[in-house]
């Protein structure tokens, strides 16, 4: 009844739940939050349901980082278990990305469709090429002291607001850096997640309350039934990713995210050229 309230019919219901899978999985296996797979699906999505043209890649940036406030407590419970999870790491990353994660949605609002959509197809493309390279930092480099930490914070917090992701494109190569073992970085960012997403999304519906041509079910930025299927579909599925990040050969299966991560800058690129 509230599906078909909302209009969304059967084959779209199917489309939200297989990509919710899909970005659950990612974000529980790889610690990336979902939003690089969500966003660009989301925009082709909002784009092919006649949403505002200007609003568009700022719902589906808004709408992602959304589904990262229940993904990562599903996954975080899932690398908890294995005790992964490096806690004070987290309460230090924690303060500056709080901050960060209010600020970006603020600096998205300000940039026009084109902008936003390239920044994103950079960022993605960046992330894909880390992926495929996996290259591991040497040293002995250890976490910097607490002003160290608090800006690192804020860098991974405003860039994930920004572009509706969980901060694992960042966080994760900022800890390897330090010389944090890869599964524990994994973990630690999907414990990050929630932070990310809760003060983002807050940011994300201030924002854009008042926009005068925002479609049914929005609120704010934030597009309510997308969320809730995605959401559905992300938490059945980012534990399993969570359980497989120690059981599969990650390195190899980041060749094959890699690669799907380039196809989405690209389209993410086109859409920029468009406007």
């Amino acid at each position: 009844m509230a599906a078909a309230f909302l209009g969304l019919d059967p084959g779209l219901i199917v489309i939200l739940l297989l990509m919710g899978c899909f970005g659950g999985f990612s974000a529980g296996l790889l610690g990336l939050g979902g939003g690089m797979v969500l966003v660009p699906f989301m925009t082709m999505i909002f784009t092919a349901r006649g949403f505002a043209p200007h609003l568009v890649v700022h719902m589906a940036i808004a709408t992602s980082l959304a589904t990262i406030l229940f993904t990562s407590m599903s996954s975080m419970r899932a690398h908890h278990r294995h005790g992964a999870v490096l806690w004070h790491v987290a309460r230090l990353l924690a303060p500056g990305i709080v901050v960060g994660s209010f600020i970006g949605p603020w600096i998205g609002k300000q940039m026009n469709t084109a902008a936003l959509s390239l920044f994103f197809a950079a960022f993605v493309a960046f992330s894909a090429t880390q992926m495929l390279l996996s290259k591991r930092p040497g040293g002995t480099r250890g976490l910097p002291g607490t002003p160290g930490m608090l800006a690192a914070g804020g860098v991974v917090g405003l860039l994930s607001g920004l572009l509706g992701a969980g901060g694992g494109f960042v966080s994760i190569p900022f800890m390897t850096w330090c010389s944090v073992r890869i599964h524990n970085a994994v973990a630690t960012s999907a414990a990050l997640g929630f932070p990310i997403a809760l003060a983002g999304t807050a940011a994300n519906i201030y924002y854009g309350w008042h926009e005068p041509d925002l479609p049914a079910g929005a609120l704010g930025y934030v597009w309510l039934p997308g969320l809730a299927l995605v959401v559905v579909a992300s938490m059945s599925v980012a534990p399993l990713g969570a359980r497989l990040a120690h059981r599969l050969p990650v390195a190899k299966l980041k060749r094959v995210f890699a690669g799907i991560f380039y196809l989405l800058a690209a389209y993410m690129l086109w859409k920029a050229l468009q406007y």
